[in-house]
C-alpha cells in the first residue's frame, strides 16, 4: 500500500445517557463497536454497567467502585451546541466535542477541590477484524492484571503481586499489538507514558492522541476475543486513551492517578484522526 489520505470522521454522543459516544463514522466505516446487552437507556445511576458499546465516559474509576465510574449511568446537562456537562458533589467535568474538518477533538475541563485524585478513560470498544492490530512505541512499560495469570506458564507470575509489568508489544511473552480470531480469553493491560496510539486494520488507521500538562497519560487496552462474560461471551476490543495508570482508582499508587492541582481544574484534549492506505 502507498500513500495515505485523510478520512473525514463524524462523532455522536448521547447526552442523556452517560455522554456516550454513539458513532465515530469515517467514510464508509464505523468505527465503535455496539455491544449485545439490552437496556442501556434504561440504566439508573448506580446500577450495573452495561456493555452496550461505543465510548463511554469513565471517571474518577474504570474498574472497582462504581464500575466503569460515576458519570456513564448519569444524565449530562447541554450548555452549549457540542458542550455538555455533568455535576458530582466531588467534581463538575464539562465536555466540548467536534468534528470540524474530519478531525474529532474532544476537550475537556474537570474542577475540583486542590488534591483531588482521579482516573479517567475514553473506554471506546472498537469494531475491528481479526487482522487488526495496536501500533504503540516498542518498549512502552505495559502493566498487566490479575485474569493474565492464566496465560501465562506455570510460576510466570509472581506470588502475590496485583499486577505485572513487561515491555510492549509482548509483556511477560503474551503478544497483545495483534488481535487475531476468538480465542476464548479476556484481559486488560495499561501502556503506561503511552499518549498516542494508532489502531490499524486493513488500509484503516485511526490516530488517538491525549494531550494533558503535569497529568500521568496512559493508553488501556481491553482485548476480550471471547473470554468475558464467562456466562456468554462475546468479542469486544477496547483502545482507551487514559489520564493515570491503573484501571481501579483504589489500587492507584502515588503515581497511578490525576491528580488536581492548587488552580482546582485539570483541561486535556483527545484527538482522533483516520485516514486509509492506498
Amino acid at each position: 500500500m502507498t500513500g495515505a489520505r485523510p478520512v473525514a470522521l463524524r462523532v455522536s454522543y448521547d447526552a442523556a445517557h452517560g455522554g456516550r459516544w454513539t458513532s465515530l463514522h469515517g467514510g464508509d466505516r464505523e468505527w465503535l463497536w455496539r455491544g449485545p446487552a439490552p437496556g442501556r437507556h434504561q440504566v439508573r445511576p448506580d446500577d450495573a454497567f452495561v456493555d452496550a458499546g461505543g465510548l463511554e465516559e469513565c471517571l474518577p474509576t474504570v474498574r472497582g467502585e462504581p464500575d466503569h465510574g460515576e458519570v456513564w449511568s448519569r444524565p449530562w446537562r447541554s450548555v452549549s451546541p457540542g458542550t455538555v456537562v455533568i455535576e458530582r458533589p466531588s467534581f463538575t467535568l464539562a465536555r466540548r466535542v467536534s468534528d470540524d474538518g474530519g478531525v474529532v477533538v474532544a476537550d475537556y475541563r474537570l474542577t475540583a477541590d486542590p488534591g483531588h485524585r482521579f482516573v479517567w478513560a475514553a473506554h471506546a470498544l472498537l469494531d475491528l477484524s481479526p487482522a487488526a492490530r495496536l501500533d504503540a512505541p516498542a518498549g512502552t512499560p505495559t502493566r498487566l492484571h490479575p485474569e493474565a495469570a492464566v496465560l501465562l506458564p506455570p510460576g510466570g507470575w509472581p506470588t502475590g503481586e496485583p499486577r505485572l509489568t513487561g515491555p510492549w508489544p509482548a509483556p511477560a511473552g503474551l503478544t497483545l499489538d495483534t488481535f487475531g480470531p476468538d480465542d476464548g480469553t479476556a484481559l486488560g493491560a495499561v501502556l503506561r507514558d503511552c499518549a498516542r496510539v494508532q489502531v490499524v486494520d486493513g488500509a484503516d488507521r485511526l490516530t488517538l492522541e491525549l494531550e494533558c500538562a503535569d497529568q500521568p497519560r496512559s493508553t488501556a487496552l481491553w482485548r476480550n476475543l471471547g473470554g468475558w462474560p464467562t456466562s456468554r461471551p462475546y468479542r469486544s476490543i477496547g483502545v482507551e486513551p487514559m489520564l493515570g495508570a491503573a484501571f481501579d482508582l483504589a489500587d492507584a499508587g502515588p503515581d497511578d492517578a490525576a491528580v488536581v492541582p492548587p488552580s482546582g481544574e485539570v483541561t486535556w484534549r483527545l484527538t482522533i484522526s483516520a485516514h486509509r492506505f492506498h
